[in-house]
């Protein structure tokens, strides 16, 4: 699902439906803009503006099972930013480190500007 999330009527709705269909073990790779990109906002047909926690609830780390049955085994993420900060080794930080990526998350996206994310779910059944 490259920049297709970010358009649905309903993500639980699609990421269900992408369960659905992958045979266990099936990996599903979602592209999508971090809310923190321009294009995320600029947009007018993005219902949905995703950070790196957004698909958290389909894994079995999330404990919010009530939104969804449909479990997935998180087995990469990626955050790409704008090209100063990577340059800036930004990027390397919030890419391997969670409580890094956390603190970026929630303080510092707006002015750090996130670009893109990456998701690799494996699909448990």
């Amino acid at each position: 699902m490259i920049h297709v999330i970010e358009h649905v009527g309903s993500v639980v709705a699609a990421i269900e439906e992408a369960h659905r269909v992958l045979a266990n073990g099936g990996v599903l790779r979602i592209v999508t803009p971090h809310c923190s990109d321009a294009s995320s906002f600029a947009d007018p047909t993005h219902r949905w503006h995703l950070n790196s926690f957004s698909l958290r609830y389909f894994t079995r780390s999330g404990g919010f099972s009530y939104y969804s049955g449909s479990r997935f085994r998180r087995i990469s993420l990626h955050v790409r930013l704008l090209r100063l900060w990577r340059m800036l080794g930004f990027e390397f930080a919030v890419n391997r480190w969670r409580p890094f990526r956390k603190f970026w998350e929630y303080y510092l996206c707006f002015v750090v500007r996130g670009k893109v994310l990456t998701f690799e779910l494996e699909a448990l059944k």
